[in-house]
């Protein structure tokens, strides 16, 4: 702590670290001690907008940045394959962890940090949104309550500009990236599914096309889970308009959300959008508040290892040609 507020290193300052570091500054708890970026420009970028932060110590390099800078936590922000060693180490120094999605790219990664967040009973939050999002609060709490019955299928899916968005940055790069749209923003879409039905994955088959890029960009899953529900899960990352649509059938109704707008379908047939929704957060304020007054974790990182153990299914499915396992928790 200092002068009562959270020391807080910022990893990675490209421009999805501007809504984090806003985020934690505007909650009024958080000291920036350190920016990390190998590229002098989204430093300046960075200052730019947030003034205030001018005498911050900035580093190339993550490890002198730990070596040299007291912190209570670190927020990571980074290419995803680096995500796994940068939190070792921060942890390893005795920082909690915010890390933007993927938690990690391998499934023995994922087992290993949480292991070690175990091990150093530090605070890991991962930054999954939709977690703190009233819809999607509202969509656990109808399944978590028994509302939907046994869920039976579930589908959804994502269209995106991405091919073309983040062409030419290391999004494209598979020793970058770790994957392509699948790993990116079809993270948030497995882990959505999993997180609002608790459903166990038992088996997937994938079709991949890579749209003539190294690394995935349109797939098409199809799941069975071990309770026999079914489920699809349809990533379009070279579409010309973004959309999103998730959906949850259970044996006693049924859940609709199309690009944010949700409904619902329960005993009786009717349709209708709730009105009572759950009061919403973000992942900034949850990892302040989960360090500080031992808030629950709202994403915790047992979510990123589902995620990473069906995306690493569907890859070694498109791969084979064929269903793969996916392997228990």
């Amino acid at each position: 702590m200092q002068n009562g507020k959270l020391r807080l290193g910022f990893i990675g300052c490209g421009g999805i670290m501007h809504g984090h570091i806003k985020r934690s500054l505007d909650t009024g708890e958080v000291s920036v001690v350190a920016m990390v970026d190998p590229d002098p420009t989204r430093i300046a970028k960075m200052v730019e907008k947030f003034p205030e932060l001018k005498d911050v110590p900035v580093f190339p390099d993550y490890k002198e940045a730990l070596d040299k800078v007291p912190m209570d936590g670190v927020q990571i922000a980074s290419p995803h394959t680096v995500h796994f060693e940068q939190a070792m180490a921060a942890m390893d120094h005795g920082c909690h962890c915010l890390i933007e999605k993927p938690m990690v790219c391998t499934t023995p990664d994922a087992k290993t940090l949480i292991a070690k967040a175990d091990e150093k009973k530090r605070v890991v939050v991962l930054s999954y949104q939709r977690h703190y999002q009233p819809q999607y609060r509202y969509i656990k709490q109808v399944v978590d309550s028994g509302q939907l019955g046994d869920v039976t299928f579930v589908a959804a899916l994502q269209c995106q500009n991405w091919k073309r968005g983040v062409a030419g940055t290391w999004r494209h790069d598979p020793a970058l990236s770790g994957g392509g749209q699948l790993n990116d923003s079809g993270s948030h879409l497995i882990d959505i599914i999993l997180w609002t039905t608790s459903l166990e994955p038992k088996e997937v088959s994938a079709y991949i096309d890579n749209c003539g890029v190294p690394v995935d960009i349109n797939s098409a899953l199809s799941m069975r889970f071990v309770n026999g529900a079914q489920g699809t899960v349809s990533v379009v990352g070279d579409a010309p308009v973004w959309w999103e649509d998730f959906t949850i059938w259970g044996t006693k109704g049924v859940l609709f959300n199309r690009n944010g707008h949700l409904q619902q379908c329960l005993e009786g047939g009717k349709m209708e959008e709730p009105t009572q929704m759950p009061e919403g957060s973000d992942p900034d304020r949850n990892f302040i508040n989960a360090i500080l007054r031992g808030e629950k974790v709202w994403a915790p990182p047992i979510c990123g290892l589902r995620t990473i153990q069906l995306t690493e299914a569907a890859w070694k499915s498109a791969d084979a040609c064929g269903p793969c396992q996916v392997a228990s928790l």
